[in-house]
């Protein structure tokens, strides 16, 4: 978009107006908070949040799709005046996701403008866009009213849950709450091979939480997980079974009932993967540890993660590794290889945090 050497605004009270979303799908709630942006602001700024995240129930859309799904909803001349762009996600580091925000807004709102740009944050009225007001007091707040009875958690939830095929769910009306343009992209994710693992996920989270149905209160899991660094390569296992088939994952699992941290991380990495390094060698490389506790971090429900970070002294020969006990194949991963989108649930921002990766690593 194009703005003159002077920023005249005959028509709009901004300049550009900043609007932060998932987008998991995009909804008709969030078409009215752009329509309502563009109707304010000569340019609106659309940032998708976790971008770059491996499908999940919580994440079934790459930024591509998600993209595609907000600009069916408007003409051209406003998809003129629309950018979408992608943001990564950092989950342990608030300061990291801000910068990235701020970058990406300086870079985009009115470039050719003379004189600074009068820029606002838009969100519905709740609680989630007071949370991103908190972050940005330079920007002017824009709140808009919730368009009552949509929630992209519920779309998901009818989505997977559904007993009959999507297409005929899809058929039924039920989704009212997306535009027909998100419809037509949503039937044709059903269509894929991605969605018939996302319900194969779905399917083993319900045995997961019947088993777990008559316990007095939610249950709250501890694992522990290995970051095991040597000559700029990373240790990983991946997956061969659901959920995350197929996916990278740090070394790592449950702890046992009698069991210290620490010890737990040390059998797992001696019993699942195997790897040939003596264990007074390991403990003399832990370089750090801390708990990663995102409250959506685990597909399994509310999982507390304790990391260990070893940093084990350059060698001509990275440690041999045998098979991973349960199938999951260990490897070797050079960093620059690492992509946000290979990894299961948070495991690549527990990686960024140690070794103190960009925001933008691997995109």
């Amino acid at each position: 978009m194009a703005f003159d050497a002077n920023c005249s605004m005959p028509a709009y009270t901004f300049d550009c107006l900043v609007f932060i979303g998932r987008f998991q799908p995009a909804h008709l709630g969030h078409l009215a908070v752009i329509r309502e942006a563009l109707k304010q602001a000569r340019q609106v700024i659309v940032l998708v949040g976790s971008a770059w995240q491996a499908r999940s129930l919580r994440n079934p859309w790459r930024f591509e799709e998600r993209q595609a799904m907000i600009r069916s909803g408007f003409d051209d001349d406003d998809n003129q005046r629309l950018e979408i762009t992608p943001l990564l996600d950092a989950l342990y580091n608030d300061d990291v996701w801000v910068r990235d925000v701020q970058r990406k807004v300086r870079d985009l709102a009115a470039p050719n403008c003379s004189r600074l740009p009068r820029i606002g944050l838009i969100g519905a009225s709740r609680g989630q866009s007071s949370y991103y007001l908190a972050l940005f007091p330079q920007w002017e707040s824009v709140s808009v009213p919730l368009v009552e009875g949509i929630s992209a958690s519920q779309i998901r939830e009818r989505l997977f849950r559904s007993t009959s095929s999507a297409d005929e769910y899809l058929s039924t009306g039920a989704y009212h709450d997306l535009s027909p343009g998100v419809v037509d992209s949503v039937s044709d994710f059903c269509q894929g091979d991605a969605y018939s693992q996302l319900l194969e996920e779905q399917k083993l989270l319900e045995q997961y939480h019947h088993a777990w149905a008559q316990a007095p209160y939610p249950p709250i899991f501890v694992t522990v997980n290995a970051v095991v660094v040597q000559s700029g390569h990373v240790l990983l296992v991946q997956r061969n079974a659901a959920p995350g088939k197929g996916l990278f994952a740090l070394p790592g699992g449950f702890i046992n009932p009698h069991e210290r941290l620490l010890d737990a991380c040390m059998r797992e990495l001696r019993e699942r993967l195997r790897l040939k390094v003596p264990e007074p060698v390991l403990k003399g490389s832990l370089r750090g540890q801390r708990l990663f506790d995102e409250p959506h971090r685990s597909w399994r429900g509310r999982t507390l993660a304790e990391a260990f970070y070893f940093a084990l002294r350059p060698d001509q020969q990275l440690p041999r590794l045998k098979p991973a006990k349960g199938g999951d194949h260990a490897r070797w991963v050079a960093l620059a290889d690492l992509e946000p989108d290979s990894l299961f649930e948070d495991h690549f921002f527990i990686i960024q945090n140690f070794l103190g990766l960009p925001a933008d690593f691997g995109t």
